[in-house]
């Protein structure tokens, strides 16, 4: 399809609400995505009153960029692939390549007990949990959150100290901030860095993200989305005690594809980076359709919607679920559809990749709207690659 005949009819569709990338526009794109993401976004936006939204996508290798509507309602600035978004617990996968990437750097051990590297709690019940179940919710039961009279490391420390399981370590899953907020500040410790110290100046330029932040430099600032909440206001995250390693993240969709790109390479890794990165997509436990991989949660693919929408409910984040462990761990797999969600208060996004079709796709947006809605979008852009 010519360009000028694509714009005159995105222009139709999109007018006073989106504004498409020249990016995208100057390459021939796969036939039907142009339509599926457009559509798709635009009816989005729409019905949850998003103000902007950027997506990527990659299809072996090529990387495809859509960006609609505004990074401010009071600013107008248009959402561009540079534009930086928080992405809340899509963090979380960043923090568990930390800590395999501090694993095969001899640093660590995903097999050992939390009290190796945390002496002071040495004798207690959190001690003897497993980095392997802080990676994958199954350490015996945390809140969502850390508990906000947790102020600093010494209260943190006697929280877990009286912390007692609520069922035996490794049978059920129970989604939680403070448990892989744990496994970032082991992690952190066994490097000897501090946490975002570890992330920026190791993490990042290694996995080669030149825009991902925790805490985002002056410099870059107007590239900084505003965020809005369930009632439209203004709010931007103000990260409580492990808040910078569960959710802390902000990245563009173009580090961002970047990153889904390198967990979707196929085939057996070259690099530490790469073998970081694979070794996070190991399987250890089933949970209804899902496998809980170490933070990543993966499906056996072809997939259906209903399964994806199931494994990404309310229920699975917020309820304890029946986890059967694999014995052996499931090594990681081609032929699968690999996923995560991530909010903030005033944020959402998504990120799924299908390793044996060579496919990434990136949702983010300036407001946090239900994770049943990106699950469909996203299912409708890689159904339209095929």
């Amino acid at each position: 399809m010519p360009v000028p005949h694509k714009l005159s009819g995105i222009t139709l569709v999109l007018v006073g609400l989106c504004a498409f990338s020249t990016a995208a526009l100057a390459q021939d794109l796969v036939p039907g995505l142009d339509a599926a993401v457009t559509e798709g976004a635009t009816q989005l936006m729409q019905t949850y009153g998003v103000p902007g939204l950027s997506i990527a996508v990659s299809v072996n290798g090529k990387q495809h960029f859509y960006n609609f509507g505004v990074a401010s309602r009071d600013t107008r600035v248009r959402i561009s692939s540079d534009t930086l978004f928080e992405v809340g617990s899509i963090s979380k996968t960043l923090t568990a390549t930390l800590a395999t990437y501090a694993q095969i750097n001899g640093q660590l051990s995903l097999d050992a007990p939390v009290s190796r590297y945390v002496p002071e709690l040495q004798g207690t019940a959190f001690g003897k949990v497993q980095l392997t179940h802080l990676a994958t919710h199954t350490a015996g039961g945390f809140p969502l959150q850390v508990p906000d009279a947790v102020q600093n490391e010494q209260q943190l420390m006697d929280y877990l100290k009286a912390w007692k399981p609520v069922y035996p370590a490794g049978t059920q899953r129970s989604y939680a901030n403070p448990s892989i907020g744990m496994l970032g500040l082991i992690t952190a410790r066994s490097m000897n860095q501090p946490f975002v110290q570890a992330m920026e100046n190791t993490l990042f330029p290694a996995l080669g993200l030149h825009s991902t932040y925790i805490d985002v430099p002056k410099s870059k600032m107007a590239l900084y989305a505003q965020g809005y909440d369930k009632q439209d206001q203004p709010v931007r995250l103000n990260s409580g005690m492990l808040g910078n390693e569960a959710y802390g993240v902000k990245t563009s969709s173009r580090d961002l594809i970047h990153f889904a790109q390198l967990n979707a390479l196929p085939g057996k890794p070259s690099t530490k980076i790469q073998q970081a990165i694979g070794d996070t997509h190991t399987g250890y436990f089933r949970i209804g359709p899902m496998t809980q991989d170490l933070i990543w949660e993966q499906y056996a693919y072809p997939v259906t919607l209903k399964n994806l929408l199931l494994g990404n409910s309310d229920k699975m984040a917020y309820e304890n679920n029946d986890a059967i462990a694999l014995h052996p761990p499931l090594a990681p797999q081609e032929a699968v559809w690999i996923n995560k969600t991530g909010s903030t208060g005033g944020f959402g996004g998504y990120v799924a990749l299908i390793p044996v079709k060579k496919q990434a796709v990136v949702i983010l947006a300036n407001k946090n709207y239900p994770n049943s809605a990106r699950i469909e979008l996203a299912y409708k852009i890689l159904n339209a690659l095929d």
